[in-house]
């Protein structure tokens, strides 16, 4: 198997969890905070896009795929809004985001060689990244970032009172 595919498969059973994971949520379920300013699933969602896209299409591709207004709802290091202090996008389009970029993203893993795999690949503002140095380190973070805030999904719906899923 080569590589590229092998890290596209990665990133796509992060991303089957997190679908698994958020399937049955529904109403409130999606605006949950287990405590003000901590993550709500919609915007776990919409952070996972803005993330897929920030490190991928962005970072590795230096093709960046989202509007920078739908990037703006879901920025990191503050803290989450709750959705009666923020206008998020309806739960249908992040979901629709998600989805689209996703896609985006397994094709154009799966079309990278091995010698794109192996170029260095910066973080933000071209610094530097704590967890990776090169574009397949790029695609396995977001796989491991997107399994972390899967975590907090799963969480946060036990709190919600739903069932435990492997």
């Amino acid at each position: 198997m080569k590589a590229s595919h092998l890290l596209a498969d990665l990133i796509e059973g992060s991303r089957i969890w997190t679908l698994k994971l958020t399937a049955d949520l529904s109403g409130n379920d999606w605006y949950h905070q287990p405590a003000p300013g901590m993550a709500h699933p919609l915007w776990l969602c919409g952070h996972l896009a803005a993330s897929e896209h920030a490190l991928i299409h962005d970072r590795c591709l230096g093709n960046p795929a989202l509007e920078a207004s739908f990037l703006a709802h879901f920025p990191i290091g503050t803290p989450v809004k709750s959705v009666q202090a923020h206008d998020y996008p309806p739960i249908k389009d992040v979901l629709n985001v998600m989805a689209y970029l996703h896609e985006k993203t397994l094709v154009a893993i799966r079309g990278m060689d091995d010698d794109a795999l192996a170029e260095p690949c910066a973080g933000a503002e071209g610094k530097p990244h704590p967890h990776y140095k090169d574009k397949a380190g790029a695609i396995c973070h977001c796989a491991r970032h997107e399994g972390f805030h899967a975590g907090q999904i799963a969480s946060i719906r036990r709190l919600l009172g739903k069932s435990f899923l492997r």
